[in-house]
């Protein structure tokens, strides 16, 4: 266990340096809550509705700092270090692919919840945000989200020969993700053979399943994005530690 912290230990310091992250998956939320709280953060969702725009789409605004850490940040640090041979110096030391990866996962799971905590008060302080829904449901929905998609980014990492490869797989994946996903545009107003296509999309899932916990209302069929994120989480992780390239 302590390699393994000493190792997250090195890899958030690493990264806090680097600055994107916290850009991207930190403070971009932010300001994407702002505008929508200046917009229309306190009219109701729909006519009739008990929650405000804001409440219904917190989830969603949560997810930008997953989006951007699973598909952009952990992929892009692993292909890096191969191309740079540190993955090949990795080899020679007690540090095996799952230890490596998981420690990767640990820091931008780290920076999803940072976003999430200050995004809470700040919805609740300027926002006027209630949470009419359940906590735990809602933490669960979240926590399965951010696994799921950051597994994504250990596959992508794990197997990218080098930062070029996996930044085109990053950006194919980034943004239909962020856009089609319910991140940024409502599902519901997309066409409904659109909607069909990106349910596939394991952040699509976890942004229906946080939505209902959040306002807490019933969401028809919860087994199928449990199921869709649990198989995505399974399949990917697998795969990124057996598959894992030193070089």
């Amino acid at each position: 266990m302590k390699p393994f912290l000493t190792l997250l230990r090195i890899e958030l310091r690493l990264s806090l340096r680097n600055l994107n992250m916290t850009i991207f998956a930190v403070l971009l939320p932010l300001a994407v809550l702002t505008v929508l709280g200046l917009l229309s953060g306190s009219l109701p969702a729909a006519d009739g509705a008990a929650y405000t725009v804001l409440e219904r789409s917190f989830g969603a605004l949560c997810c930008i700092s997953i989006c951007a850490g699973g598909l952009m940040g952990l992929p892009l640090v692993v292909s890096d270090y191969r191309e740079r041979k540190i993955l090949k110096r990795f080899q020679v030391t007690p540090v095996s692919p799952a230890k490596l990866l998981f420690a990767e996962l640990a820091v931008y799971a780290l920076y999803c919840a940072a976003s999430m905590l200050t995004l809470f008060p700040a919805a609740v302080f300027f926002g006027g945000l209630r949470f009419p829904g359940s906590l735990p449901r809602f933490l669960g929905s979240w926590l399965l989200t951010m696994v799921s998609t950051l597994s994504v980014g250990l596959l992508v990492g794990g197997l990218a020969k080098n930062a070029k490869t996996a930044s085109t797989i990053a950006c194919c994946l980034y943004f239909p993700m962020l856009i089609f996903s319910g991140a940024t545009l409502p599902l519901e107003l997309m066409p409904l053979p659109l909607q069909k296509i990106v349910c596939v999309f394991p952040l699509a899932q976890g942004i229906r399943l946080m939505q209902a916990a959040f306002l807490g209302i019933p969401l028809d069929r919860p087994w199928l994005p449990v199921s869709v994120m649990g198989a995505v989480t399974l399949v990917c992780s697998g795969v990124s530690v057996a598959c894992f390239k030193w070089e």
